[in-house]
């Protein structure tokens, strides 16, 4: 990959959170470009409509309209999006329901963190490994990750 920045979305109905992990990815090294969307129909009407594959996602588990495994289960069912990175996050979620978000096809299950300099760090982590398998050619449906 010789971009040399990446398309992030966020999926997000708290606009702290889209805020908060605005804020971070802005300080990366590495140029962010991010959408935003508060529910899962406006994010996935973007997703149907543009012709630019984000590299990574970020969705929040609790997305009103249509919830997030929803929009797991429609990006999944479209080749176009297999390179892009998905991130399911939550503060409270069961085993049993991480689990699941794993199996519908998310790379990251990210418990989201009561702090910032934690956030941080996870999203750090997230980013750079994504960023590696995005420019490295990496098979990325091997990526499975929780955090």
């Amino acid at each position: 990959m010789n971009k040399e920045y990446l398309n992030v979305v966020l999926a997000d109905p708290d606009e702290g959170n889209l805020i908060l992990l605005r804020n971070i990815l802005q300080e990366f090294k590495i140029q962010v470009k991010i959408k935003a969307f508060s529910n899962g129909i406006a994010l996935m009407d973007y997703l149907a409509k543009d012709d630019i594959v984000p590299e990574v996602i970020f969705i929040n588990y609790q997305l009103p309209l249509k919830d997030c495994l929803e929009c797991l289960n429609e990006i999944k069912s479209h080749q176009k999006f297999d390179p892009m990175t998905t991130i399911i996050y939550s503060e409270f979620i069961s085993a049993e329901e991480q689990e699941q978000i794993l199996l519908n096809g998310a790379n990251v299950f990210m418990k989201k963190p009561d702090n910032y300099r934690d956030m941080k760090k996870k999203v750090n982590d997230i980013i750079s490994i994504a960023w590696q398998y995005h420019t490295s050619g990496l098979n990325k449906n091997y990526f499975i990750m929780k955090v």
